[in-house]
């Protein structure tokens, strides 16, 4: 039976099978107008911690956005999911420029400093709101939550960089057996993350690299450690050559 179809009774009235409850056109517009008002309140609080700074209260965020405390408690249950949904709206935005870096890249060399050239760079856009997104929220009674169940987004966030780390690093030391793959990755996160957010707080100076400079720092400092520098050049140069397996870093985003 084709159940478009309706089914005639004896009194020749149409008795259709039902497809569902018919959809509330004004819960629908509703709902629309919710998820507007999310976004429009996440985008005005990115503002706000912009200008007022990382542990900035819920009410300076709701009176910089021109609204009530009330309304953020509404949309999001209090500051430690405000600044989940902050995180989320954020790290995607970083998780994304990082791709297109790593996609124009023609050695594990160039992909690593691209990528990680493109994470301070967005970082250091704004640093208090990338603090605010990736600090643990605190509750309301000011108690932190765990570090693993505030990971969230960003645990994710840096699960995805590291599998695209890992994948030139395979094709370059396919030929030695080593285990390198599968733990540098990992390493170079904690690295790069840890020497990032000290950089991103660190007063600006003359000593202070601009992020290209220190996105090429902390590269060779990965690649190569810390040998004095005359020990490096022949390792530098073998490294920035093209791979002969791998011209650019492949994509590894769900």
């Amino acid at each position: 039976m084709n159940i478009s179809q309706p089914v005639h009774g004896s009194d020749g009235t149409a008795h259709g099978i039902s497809a569902g409850p018919a959809v509330d056109g004004r819960s629908a517009r509703w709902d629309a107008h919710r998820d507007e008002r999310r976004r429009s309140l996440i985008k005005e609080s990115r503002r706000a911690i912009h200008l007022l700074g990382a542990d900035a209260s819920m009410e300076d965020i709701a009176a910089a956005a021109g609204t009530s405390k009330s309304v953020f408690y509404r949309y999001f249950g209090d500051k430690a999911g405000l600044q989940e949904a902050v995180g989320e709206v954020v790290i995607a935005q970083m998780q994304q420029k990082i791709l297109d870096a790593a996609k124009t890249a023609a050695s594990p060399w160039q992909g690593l400093s691209n990528m990680v050239s493109a994470y301070l760079e967005m970082a250091e856009t704004s640093p208090n709101v990338y603090a605010f997104a990736t600090q643990v929220p605190a509750g309301e009674s000011g108690q932190g939550r765990s570090a693993v169940q505030a990971d969230g987004a960003l645990g994710t966030f840096f699960d995805k960089i590291t599998a695209m780390i890992a994948e030139p690093m395979r094709a370059h030391f396919s030929q030695t057996g080593s285990a390198a793959p599968l733990y540098w990755p990992a390493a170079a996160i904690g690295l790069v993350r840890t020497a990032g957010e000290l950089w991103l707080t660190t007063p600006a100076s003359s000593q202070k690299p601009d992020h290209g400079a220190m996105a090429e720092q902390l590269t060779s400092w990965l690649f190569l450690g810390i040998a004095p520098e005359i020990e490096q050049q022949s390792t530098r140069h073998a490294l920035q050559e093209p791979s002969p397996r791998t011209t650019s870093v492949k994509e590894h985003h769900d």
